[in-house]
């Protein structure tokens, strides 16, 4: 489904992001990239989001050469992709139900599928009650539930989780990570990246550790070690 080739990030001869990283993340994978800060993990998100481009080697997202892909191709491509970020990233101005439905609008789906589709993620991530509530009436673990319904409402093949529960105490990002899990179980790829090594040891999932720039470890039952 991903496939990393040989890519490399350098933005100057003092500054390597990423350095000859190869890996493959197959469908319906659940993985974890841990690394310190400043490893590589948020440039090489934005990459596979064609935010930046490799300075050389290949980034697919099936058969698509992600950064190949013409400016008018690439909206069709990212649609199926869900980010979730640790800082939510909500509309102030719009409510649970609108922040979700924003998604399905850009997308330019009927209004019919949007009232269904939103009701039933929100539901799904347990915020029934509170689908016309305004970020500011939530809590942390209230908003990265919405932000993660938004993040799947489209669909998505795959769910890119950066840091999703940075901002969080211990009992919400517990709920987080087990409604990632959910969402995995249903049948969407998920690449979590996180620094949180609690999170990874519990897990007992497929963990890739970048170390300046430099794939360290890959196992597929992986433990947070550095």
């Amino acid at each position: 489904m991903i496939y990393f080739e040989k890519v490399s990030k350098i933005y100057s001869p003092t500054s390597i992001a990423l350095e000859d990283v190869s890996f493959t993340i197959k469908p319906n994978e659940f993985v974890s990239l841990v690394g310190q800060s400043g490893a590589g993990k948020t440039t090489l998100l934005k990459l596979l989001l064609a935010e930046e481009y490799p300075t050389s080697g290949q980034i697919f997202f099936e058969s698509s050469d992600i950064h190949a892909l013409l400016k008018h191709e690439l909206p069709h491509v990212r649609r199926r992709m869900g980010v979730i970020f640790q800082d939510y990233r909500l509309l102030p101005m719009k409510t649970a139900f609108e922040n979700v439905a924003f998604a399905l609008e850009a997308a330019g789906r009927p209004d019919e599928d949007i009232s269904s589709d939103v009701a039933h993620v929100l539901d799904l991530v347990g915020l029934s009650d509170k689908i016309w509530n305004f970020p500011h009436e939530l809590s942390g673990g209230e908003k990265q539930r919405v932000a993660i319904a938004r993040a799947i409402v489209t669909r998505p093949d795959l769910v890119i989780a950066d840091e999703p529960t940075g901002n969080l105490d211990p009992l919400n990002t517990r709920d987080i990570i087990r409604l990632l899990e959910k969402i995995n179980d249903l049948g969407t790829t998920v690449l979590l990246a996180t620094h949180d090594k609690e999170i990874i040891d519990s897990l007992e999932r497929r963990v890739v550790t970048l170390d300046k720039g430099h794939v360290i470890r890959d196992e597929l039952r992986g433990r947070y070690v550095l």
